[in-house]
Parts: C-alpha cells; structure tokens; sequence
C-alpha cells in the first residue's frame, strides 16, 4: 500500500536567474506575496535585506539568489519580485525571488542526488526534471544554519549518566536528507557518546533495516526526517509498520516543519513520536523514551496497522 502522504507533497518551482529552475517543498510554504516595502535591519547577514510584516509577525527577507552564491537582486528589481514566506525550524522567514513558476505535483521518488558538477551542489537536497527541466531542490534548513546558526546549547543534549547507558546499547538509525540535520544529529550523539547509523534517505534507510533485521541485529530506535526524496517520513514509517519483521522499532519523525505534527497523526503512519528541529535535549528524551519501552519487555509495535490516508 502508498502512503498518500507522499501524493500530497508539491513542489513549488520558482526563479532566482532568468534560465536556471529551482524548487522546495509545498509542506515548508506558508504564503507567497508580492513585494513589499522591507524595514531595514542593521547588524543582519548580508544576505537579509530587511523585515517585512507578515500577518502580525516581524519576518527576516533573505535575497534568496544571494544565499546560494548567485548575483544578488538589485534593488530595482526588488519591485518585480515574490517573497516566499516559509515556516521552517521553528522560524518563520522570508525568501526573496525573482519569479513565481508554479506549484508542481512531483514524484519523491523520481529525486536524484545532484550531479557533482552543480556548484551550488552544498545548498541542494536533489535535483529532478519537470516538462523536461532540469529543477534543483534547495536544501532550506542548510541555508538558515549558514545565515542564523543554531544556538550551541541546542545541539547538545543534556543527560543523565544512568540514562546514557540506557540508550548506549540501542542500535539506531538517523535518516534526513538534509546535510545540515545529518551533522546536528551526529553533533549530539556523539557529545554523549551514543552509537549510530545514518543515511541521508529513505530508501536506503528501508533497506538498511531490512539487512539489519536478517541479520539478526535489527534497529531498535528510528530518527527520521519527513521531507525526503525517495521515500518521505510518512511513507518509511507505513512501509515499517507493514512489516513484521521491523515493526518492532520505536520511530520518531522528526522535521525542519514548524505546523503542528499531532502524536495522533504520527500514529496513523505508524510513527511514536513527532518532532520539530532541533533540541537535541528533546530528541534525546524522545529516544531515551523508545530505549525505556525496549528494555521494558514491552512490545514497541503500535497496534493495528497504519491507515493510508
């Protein structure tokens, strides 16, 4: 069975030079607005230029172009432009762009790794072709670490000695596609000296488990991202679930999304747990939660199966 979650998933297309196409998800995408005048904002990264409001809230303009090594927006042109306000890793912001192509429904899996020749290739999670153009993916959650790093204290998780050697012996798997979360996830297990696996998709992550499982070592705890190509977050948790042999694993889906994620609605994917990026102290706790479960004799399997919805 399809998740239908992956159905759902847009891609919306837009233009930061006149002849090169890029993209990112539908799910990250608050609004789109034509430009409005911006309040300056000293101190800011050269690539902020300015605040706007949006619906109340005081939002950071990124020139988008710029942020990813392309020639940056004049300001004369700023008139002629779209701010694409997203609501990501629990911040809302805008991004400035030349133009507005369209929304695209997209296949995740038909997503490739992007060629090595690309030179903004750091900034990109993929590339795919839409009506025979080539559409780079932009990696968002890489862009605002480069422009707004994470607070320190965020990356490290705080944890008790006994409950360390709790999630110590745990085989885990780390699954985003993001470079950015790859290494926030790496930087906080390995500050507590936590063991781990990591891939940077779905499918791999599916089949890695499936490896484990025959091998007899199968992953107890799952940390995955929702926004992936290949197969998204929904979809890697119905496929756990659909099977017997990995649905013993505790999985927490975790996301640069800011919207609410219910518990309710992880669960219908066969998800435990739904997480915003990033604290790593909550992802801890989230995982310490799933260690306590295994080493409880309890059964991790939800009951029923997922729904497709």
């Amino acid at each position: 069975m399809k998740s239908k979650a992956n159905q759902a998933q847009g891609m919306l297309m837009f233009r930061l030079t006149a002849t090169q196409s890029f993209a990112i998800g539908t799910l990250k995408v608050r609004e789109i607005i034509p430009f409005q005048p911006l309040t300056d904002l000293p101190g800011s990264h050269p690539t902020v230029i300015g605040t706007t409001s949006f619906r109340g809230i005081a939002t950071p303009v990124i020139d988008m172009a710029k942020a990813i090594g392309y020639k940056p927006v004049a300001k004369s042109e700023w008139a002629s432009c779209y701010i694409i306000v997203t609501d990501c890793q629990r911040r809302v912001m805008g991004f400035l762009v030349r133009g507005i192509d369209k929304i695209s429904e997209c296949d995740w899996r038909s997503i490739s790794e992007p060629p090595e020749t690309l030179g903004t290739r750091a900034f990109l999670t993929g590339v795919m072709h839409i009506d025979d153009k080539l559409v780079q993916l932009l990696d968002v959650e890489y862009i605002m670490e480069h422009i707004f790093p994470s607070d320190p204290d965020k990356l490290h998780p705080i944890l008790a000695d006994v409950d360390r050697e709790k999630l110590k012996p745990m085989n885990i798997l780390l699954v985003d596609d993001s470079l950015t979360a790859r290494r926030q996830l790496s930087e906080a297990l390995d500050s507590i000296n936590i063991p781990y696996f990591v891939t940077n998709n779905g499918l791999e992550a599916l089949q890695m488990m499936k490896n484990a499982a025959s091998a007899g070592k199968p992953f107890d705890i799952i940390v995955s991202d929702i926004e992936m190509p290949g197969i998204d977050g929904y979809e890697l948790a119905f496929e756990i679930r659909n099977d017997d042999k990995l649905a013993e694993a505790y999985l927490i889906l975790h996301t640069s999304l800011s919207s609410d994620i219910s518990v309710d609605r992880a669960k219908q994917v066969g998800a435990h747990e739904a997480l915003t990026k990033f604290d790593a102290t909550e992802l801890v706790q989230a995982m310490l939660r799933g260690a306590m479960m295994k080493t409880s004799g309890s059964s991790v399997k939800l009951e029923g199966s997922p729904t497709d919805y």
